[in-house]
């Protein structure tokens, strides 16, 4: 696989610091039943990387020291981690809100049959992966099979009352399929409401858009097929001052399978050591850390969450 590190270093995107700290990104492992091209930590069923136990632990202790409100569950597929739902409860009874990135296809596995409900029982909040509305194009960028197997699940979540206006919230995510900008976030959910409805019977809340990042599976793509350069240019000229406010990074660190820290997901799959002034950390040394006013790690990667209407793990930010 081709590496985009060294074509983001030389940067001029403007200098961030965090704000106040309120979400706990987590990486679970890499472990997936899935291999999508767009796939920014290169997960597959191949992976073997997966959070141990006691570092599970740490995390539990982090929250209760820096009083986090959101615990963002990641992966691979995080289900797949045998710890998964010992955490979402330790997290929940805690007061703290979860969300679980499912890939959908998950919850039609051998052995999680009863995922859709564990979660509904938990007020877990679903940012399910659904790339497109049509199969062809699903299947495309996710593998043959995967728009059925999506459509599976997000029955099993309506089933349990996921998207309705009184059950936990469900909400889709967009990636485009190649080197362009997501449409309007806003024009695009209900198109994905309208369809899925009435084709499939499905509900749910609301619509992310995310753009791809160029880096990992991605961007080796770009590089192998020579369009790296030109989609570095669309996010840099597409580039707002505006959504520099809301980017993730702002209120939001990430740890990866091991319990090391960085500023955000992203920086986390390129290596890049959290601006703490401390070189790679892990979580147990910042029980007592302050967070506020730290400088956030930039490349030109960044450009990615700032482009047209920004994007975030929150979907579009304007």
């Amino acid at each position: 696989m081709l590496d985009t590190i060294e074509y983001l270093k030389n940067t001029d995107f403007p200098q961030i610091r965090r704000s106040q700290l309120e979400t706990l990104q987590v990486n679970l492992g890499y472990l997936c039943n899935q291999q999508c091209l767009h796939c920014h930590v290169d997960a597959s069923p191949r992976r073997t990387e997966i959070m141990q136990e006691d570092t599970v632990e740490q995390i539990v202790q982090f929250i209760k020291k820096q009083a986090i409100k959101t615990l963002d569950l990641t992966g691979g597929a995080p289900e797949m981690n045998p710890h998964f739902r010992k955490l979402v409860a330790q997290a929940r009874s805690l007061g703290v809100h979860v969300m679980d990135r499912c890939n959908l296809t998950i919850l039609t596995e051998l052995g999680h049959e009863d995922l859709a409900q564990f979660l509904a029982d938990n007020q877990v909040e679903v940012i399910a992966s659904m790339p497109c509305y049509l199969e062809q194009n699903v299947d495309a960028q996710r593998g043959k099979g995967v728009f059925n197997r999506s459509i599976e699940g997000l029955k099993q979540l309506n089933a349990v009352g996921y998207g309705s206006d009184t059950g936990p919230e469900l909400s889709l995510v967009y990636n485009p399929q190649g080197a362009d900008l997501p449409p309007s976030q806003a024009e695009l959910e209900p198109a994905y409401k309208k369809i899925l409805l009435e084709n499939y019977g499905i509900v749910f809340n609301s619509l992310y858009t995310l753009t791809n990042m160029p880096i990992k599976r991605f961007g080796s793509t770009l590089l192998s097929k020579g369009a790296f350069n030109s989609y570095m240019k669309t996010l840099k000229n597409s580039y707002r001052n505006e959504n520099l406010d809301g980017v993730m990074c702002k209120s939001l660190i990430s740890v990866d399978w091991q319990g090391y820290v960085y500023d955000c997901d992203f920086n986390q799959m390129l290596g890049l050591d959290a601006g703490l002034g401390k070189g790679k950390t892990h979580i147990s040394d910042l029980m007592n850390t302050r967070f506020n006013d730290k400088n956030i790690v930039v490349m030109d990667h960044c450009y990615g969450c700032t482009a047209g209407q920004g994007s975030s793990c929150g979907g579009a930010l304007t």
